[in-house]
């Protein structure tokens, strides 16, 4: 069960309105990495998680806080979209499609949202479910996460040095060390989990069941060898199961691959040369 607190748990004022501004700050809410795909991923994973509490409370945690800054980002969107300069307003009336985007505004935020926020990205394009993550494994779940801070952090970085709004800047401030305090977090609960299940994922597929002549050796498929001086090419593998090593221009195991011609129902092209083919 969801209780809605009408309280904002930190401030979302800007200083003056800029529906530019507005148009940017939709990335940190409908984007790939935006709040809306973090709480769902952090929602689903935890509904999904089976007979380990500990992490389905974290999972449902994060998640319903990752709802609350959806609604500091939509009422800071809301604002920046008050009392825009009248000219705007008024070409806006005229013909709203032109009118917003010689404004600097998304066209949506006057055509369809009535001058609220959008659940989209900063370009228009709308959220979709396909950018979360959840798997049923945690571990493997629990990197997404930190890959998800990680790169909201950056982008809401980048939005904080693009503004001198005063207002915005300390709504992003929260937001900034909410995804701080959640890249730690997820890395202390992937610590754990690989103190427990070892580095790779699953862990409980057997190893002997993988071609182990392949699975520790970097091969250079691309010109230049700087990449052979890297910890992935020497020493011991990091999940301490043998030698990492490097193979220059690795040779093929197969021959060339020859298909058979496909069946005349197909309609496909004829092969120019058919004794060539097996």
């Amino acid at each position: 069960m969801f209780y809605h607190v009408k309280e904002l748990q930190f401030e979302a004022k800007p200083d003056r309105p800029d529906p530019l501004l507005a148009k940017k700050m939709q990335e940190l809410i409908g984007g790939q990495y935006g709040e809306m795909s973090v709480a769902m991923q952090y929602l689903f994973q935890g509904w999904s998680t089976r007979g380990n509490e500990k992490y389905r409370d974290l999972l449902l945690d994060i998640g319903t806080e990752e709802i609350g800054h959806i609604e500091m980002l939509a009422t800071m969107v809301a604002r920046l979209l008050d009392n825009t300069p009248v000219e705007a307003q008024e070409e806006a009336a005229k013909d709203p499609m032109i009118g917003a985007i010689l404004g600097g505004m998304n066209p949506q935020h006057a055509i369809v949202s009535g001058l609220g926020a959008r659940p989209g990205d900063s370009v228009g394009n709308p959220w979709m479910g396909s950018y979360i993550t959840s798997s049923g494994n945690l571990l493997a779940d629990f990197r997404a996460n930190l890959n998800a801070e990680s790169q909201g952090r950056l982008q809401a970085v980048r939005i904080y040095e693009m503004t001198d709004d005063r207002g915005v800047k300390d709504l992003l401030s929260v937001l900034i060390a909410r995804d701080s305090y959640h890249q730690n977090q997820w890395a202390a609960a992937i610590a754990e989990l690989e103190e427990k299940e070892g580095l790779l994922v699953p862990s409980t597929f057997p190893r002997e069941k993988e071609r182990l002549d392949v699975a520790f050796t970097l091969y250079n498929f691309s010109q230049g060898e700087e990449s052979s001086t890297g910890r992935w090419a020497n020493g011991v593998s990091i999940d301490g199961h043998s030698e990492f090593k490097y193979e220059n221009r690795p040779q093929p195991e197969a021959p060339k691959p020859q298909l058979r011609p496909a069946p005349p129902s197909t309609h496909n092209t004829l092969p120019m040369d058919k004794n060539s083919l097996l």
